[in-house]
């Protein structure tokens, strides 16, 4: 078996006879960008460790990652879905929302629809699909609760949106949430925002079971860890002093104003004991959302 790796902006110059390829399309964010597990100065990443176990002996699979850090849900559709539905897949994962999260003018409306056009028009096409819930980035980070608080209720509301959908498009989900990301240290890489190279081969080792329990032709499942040894601590800060800076600095722009808005806002609810109408206000604008796309 062979694996056809092409980024965005690259495609693979060569490529099997059509009748034996299965092409499999990855949609997302630095999550399925591979943002923490890096070889040979790239990222790697689940989605590319899963390509290459997806095809029994004699098939080629041919993977394109269309994820970059920081995209959104409106990313998907105005860049990665075309790029996605060029390359006629027969799988594709699509795994965002958590950006949506972390911006000031996160819209639980705007994102259910951006995830629902993605997904409809890739299943539309042919196309069986992964997706997954993604985890609390407050609890990831430690934050302090009155930041934590309204992080995870708009998690908790994409989730809820995810969850529905899989089951509107007959998706396989992962629920990569409930992975044991805080009790295993080691699955989480120096950022403690997106997995180390272990976290990722969890990842796919997780994807291949759900595939091969519903009943999808597989080769043989990915290494439970990867062949490379994990980073020494020195280079996991020189990592974390130049690119991890740089991609905490981007999104402090947009991202640290909204935080301390909703910081104080949530203290404030809690003086007045009503966090928990922010919970249930939250809960059914996720409902409406779904409930708006019939």
């Amino acid at each position: 078996m062979s694996v056809l790796d092409a980024g965005p902006d690259r495609a693979a110059e060569e490529r099997p006879a059509a009748g034996e390829l299965l092409r499999f399309v990855a949609l997302g964010d630095s999550l399925t960008e591979g943002v923490g597990d890096q070889v040979d100065a790239q990222w790697r990443g689940w989605a590319a460790v899963l390509a290459r176990s997806l095809a029994p002996e004699g098939r080629a699979v041919e993977f394109t990652n269309l994820a970059y850090s920081g995209a959104l849900t409106t990313d998907l559709t105005s860049r990665q879905l075309p790029a996605a539905l060029a390359r006629r897949p027969q799988l594709a994962a699509v795994l965002a929302g958590g950006n949506d999260t972390l911006r000031t003018g996160f819209d639980i409306r705007r994102t259910t629809a951006e995830l629902d056009t993605t997904l409809g028009e890739l299943s539309g096409r042919g196309a069986a699909l992964l997706t997954a819930c993604l985890p609390d980035p407050g609890a990831l980070l430690r934050l302090p609760a009155p930041l934590a608080r309204p992080l995870a209720r708009r998690m908790r509301a994409v989730n809820t949106v995810v969850h529905a959908l899989t089951a509107r498009h007959r998706a396989i989900h992962l629920h990569l949430a409930e992975l044991p990301w805080c009790a295993q240290r080691g699955l989480l890489s120096v950022d403690r925002l997106h997995p180390s190279a272990e976290g990722h081969h969890l990842i796919a080792r997780r994807f291949h079971e759900l595939l091969a329990t519903a009943g999808h032709p597989l080769g043989p499942p990915p290494a439970a860890a990867p062949a490379e040894a994990p980073p020494s601590l020195a280079a996991d800060l020189r990592w974390m002093a130049t690119q991890g800076t740089r991609w905490l600095a981007a999104r402090s722009t947009d991202l640290l104003p909204g935080l301390l808005a909703l910081a104080a806002a949530e203290a404030a609810a809690r003086l007045r004991g009503s966090t928990g109408h922010h919970d249930e206000q939250m809960a059914r604008a996720a409902a409406r959302a779904l409930a708006e796309l019939g």
